[in-house]
């Protein structure tokens, strides 16, 4: 593959994650998202019940920094027992810069949390969602990381289904529950997409780069 377009391509997705952070936080400042924040909120919310009540906790409960650092731990163990060390480093690598990010982001807009209809309390600043931001970054990069290591279309297609199927659900239940705003969760999406998006292109990049340089020795 010619690691120069797999920057590009990578450097592109990244671009257009920036792009429309930027769009979002632009509209936040002035209020201009306030109407689709509201008719999202209460669409969802409008759906409540004690079934599905308990069902967005659980979600929220799997998208929080404990479970998600647990999870992340066990990967890690996983990755050093199987002695990918390039992998394990850019994974730590990964997880880390997302968590320093979604906290220098939220420093820098300080939005309060919703105050609609909260079921659930919590504190914190609102935008970009922490627990959005968590789940795209952890459930991506393990989906990337086995992409590399299964072969069959099928099962890749399931991976992949699985793995946006858990990023949305966490993201929703926040909304449902009543502590973010669907731009926080919108915001996190995207602030995470580019963080994925530079960080694995640039990691094909430098593979793509060495194994060329070893077919050449």
């Amino acid at each position: 593959m010619n690691f120069t377009f797999v920057f590009t391509r990578a450097f592109l997705l990244s671009l257009m994650g920036a792009i429309g952070f930027i769009w979002i936080s632009i509209w936040i400042g002035d209020q201009r998202i306030a109407k689709f924040d509201q008719i999202i909120i209460s669409k969802i919310q409008g759906t409540e019940s004690a079934n599905l009540t308990a069902i967005m906790k659980f979600f929220s409960m799997i998208g929080s920094g404990l479970v998600v650092s647990i999870l992340a731990v066990i990967m890690l163990v996983v990755l050093a027992k199987l002695q990918y060390r390039r992998e394990l480093l850019f994974y730590v690598g990964i997880l880390l810069g997302s968590t320093i990010l979604n906290t220098v982001l939220k420093l820098i807009f300080q939005r309060a949390r919703p105050t609609i209809h909260r079921i659930v309390e919590v504190n914190g600043y609102s935008f970009p969602s922490g627990h959005s931001m968590g789940a795209f970054t952890f459930y991506g990069i393990i989906v990337f990381l086995l992409w590399k290591h299964i072969p069959n279309a099928h099962s890749r297609m399931v991976m992949i289904a699985i793995g946006s199927v858990m990023i949305l659900a966490i993201g929703i239940s926040r909304i449902y529950l009543g502590v973010h705003y669907p731009s926080d969760i919108v915001g996190g999406y995207l602030a995470s997409g580019t963080w994925l998006a530079i960080s694995i292109g640039l990691y094909q990049y430098v593979l793509e780069r060495r194994s060329r340089k070893l077919k050449l020795m």
